[in-house]
């Protein structure tokens, strides 16, 4: 019985022993969540409270080894508690922060391992630029990004619309990215209208935008009716009709002088009565005669406007209050080196085709088309192969010593065009072949172009000036330019060919 009694106190007195035994103080710093880009919170866990801690929290700084020396947010809740999570505050974004678990107790001071986390970027700081060269339908203005916030700025412009606080999801424009000044160019706007417009630049942290400013367009484009008594008579074949503002010609004005509305208008009659609308209807506002010569009324009881038979060329001064007109009778020519520049050459006005035309014997050189032998109203070159510009400084040019065919179109306002053309035939059944054009020569007595040849039984085309870009075929009386077929020859022979190259009439006669 000895042996057990001893080791019954052998065991006895090693269990009081070990119950009296503290293990040493000990730490964890578990993770890091809820990073935001000025705070994040930190989790603690006590290990080992050894004699026990007095204060519990977390320290932190932008360099490693932080220590209660630096910044320190304690935990404040109850010391029972094993685990502990703390919340860092006024943090600078986009930042990268060590952090360790802390406690302090008779021992002094023990800290967990050290995790990192870097806080989240900020929106981009910018200003928006106020609008300048406000016009019809565009404008110009930008912005300055002067911070990224801490993420590079990928995008940015200026986002705009027509209600306050427009955003990237509205029109917008892209203007290159990064920090710095930038220019934004809108376009596509509406004339007299009022636009909301604001900077924006995004980065990671999502779209910033800068202060809203505001501006209101010009009038882009007026687009008025001329309707009258006049229409029917003169402007035949056309569907258009007396007093019916949506079924008459029109005047316009431009981008560039959104205030001068501009037109062609022919009158047939030896008294012709109109007024100036302003809307394909009779809503308003209308313009009609005050009492003052060149002077517009827009009350709604004013007289007709009136004047005498002509082809006038219309301007108003919408800039003005009230507004001015003028109405100058036209009669075009042409003029250059076959006249040594003097007197013009007449054209002739054709109602039902609504242009100016004529045929004449030009040499090569240069030329203009011009009114009333009066230099104040004439044009040159424009930037298209057949536009016209008023006053241009630029001459028109013939390259060849030829008959010539002009048609001057004035009647879409502000898109005036031309075409000055040598004709000729060209085919398998003329002498050329479809190599080389047989020219036509103008027959003033019948008014039209001409020319006695030798067929084949084949085919053939009318080509303008030796070239594709412009050419006759299908029907003898109603030719097409659009892709037409070859005009067929039944059998060989000596034949007459005629072409009115403004009614697209043709003949074919064997002689």
């Amino acid at each position: 019985m000895v042996l057990p009694v001893a080791a019954m106190l052998i065991l006895s007195g090693c269990t009081k022993e070990t119950s009296e035994v503290r293990l040493d103080p000990a730490l964890g710093t578990t993770k890091v969540f809820n990073v935001t880009s000025n705070s994040a919170t930190v989790t603690g866990f006590v290990v080992a409270e050894g004699q026990g801690f007095t204060t519990r929290g977390v320290c932190y700084d932008k360099q490693p080894a932080p220590n209660t020396s630096k910044s320190t947010a304690p935990f404040a809740g109850p010391a029972t508690t094993a685990a502990y999570n703390v919340t860092l505050t006024g943090l600078d974004f986009a930042s990268t922060y060590y952090a360790r678990a802390f406690a302090t107790g008779p021992d002094g001071t023990i800290y967990g391992e050290e995790l990192t986390f870097t806080t989240l970027p900020v929106l981009a700081t910018l200003t928006t630029t106020a609008a300048t060269a406000v016009e019809g339908t565009t404008a110009i203005t930008g912005g300055s990004v002067t911070a990224d916030g801490g993420s590079a700025v990928t995008a940015r412009g200026v986002c705009y619309g027509t209600a306050t606080k427009p955003t990237i999801s509205n029109s917008k424009t892209t203007d290159g990215a990064g920090l710095g000044t930038f220019v934004s160019n809108l376009s596509g706007l509406k004339g007299l209208t009022k636009y909301y417009a604001r900077a924006y630049a995004t980065n990671g942290a999502g779209t910033a935008y800068g202060n809203e400013i505001t501006f209101t367009t010009l009038v882009s484009v007026r687009e008025w009716y001329l309707p009258g008594d006049y229409v029917a008579a003169s402007y035949p074949g056309s569907g258009l009709g007396d007093w019916s503002p949506a079924n008459s010609p029109m005047v316009k004005s431009n981008e560039a002088n959104p205030n001068n509305v501009e037109g062609y208008v022919y009158m047939a009659n030896s008294s012709n009565n109109f007024k100036f609308a302003s809307q394909p209807n009779w809503d308003g506002p209308n313009y009609g005669a005050s009492g003052t010569a060149g002077v517009l009324n827009s009350d709604p009881g004013a007289g007709n406007l009136n004047l005498p038979q002509g082809f006038y060329k219309l301007n108003v001064n919408a800039g003005v209050d009230p507004m001015t007109y003028t109405a100058v009778a036209m009669n075009w020519g042409v003029i250059g080196q076959v006249t040594n520049w003097g007197s013009q050459i007449a054209l002739t006005y054709d109602p039902a085709l609504r242009i100016w035309k004529g045929a004449i014997h030009m040499p090569a050189g240069p030329w203009k088309f011009r009114a009333n032998d009066d230099w104040g109203y004439n044009y040159g070159k424009g930037s298209g192969s057949n536009d016209l510009v008023a006053g241009s400084n630029d001459n028109l040019e013939l390259n060849l010593e030829a008959d010539y065919a002009f048609t001057l179109d004035l009647s879409q306002p502000l898109a005036y065009t031309y075409r000055a053309d040598r004709w000729g035939v060209i085919g398998d059944a003329t002498p050329g072949g479809w190599n080389d054009d047989t020219n036509m020569t103008w027959d003033a007595v019948n008014g039209r172009f001409t020319v006695t040849l030798n067929l084949t039984a084949n085919s053939f085309k009318f080509r303008a000036n030796d070239l594709w870009d412009y050419s006759l075929g299908g029907s003898l009386t109603n030719l097409s330019s659009d892709n037409a077929p070859n005009i067929p020859v039944a059998e060989a022979g000596n034949y007459t060919i005629t072409l009115n190259p403004w009614t697209k009439v043709a003949t074919v006669t064997k002689n």
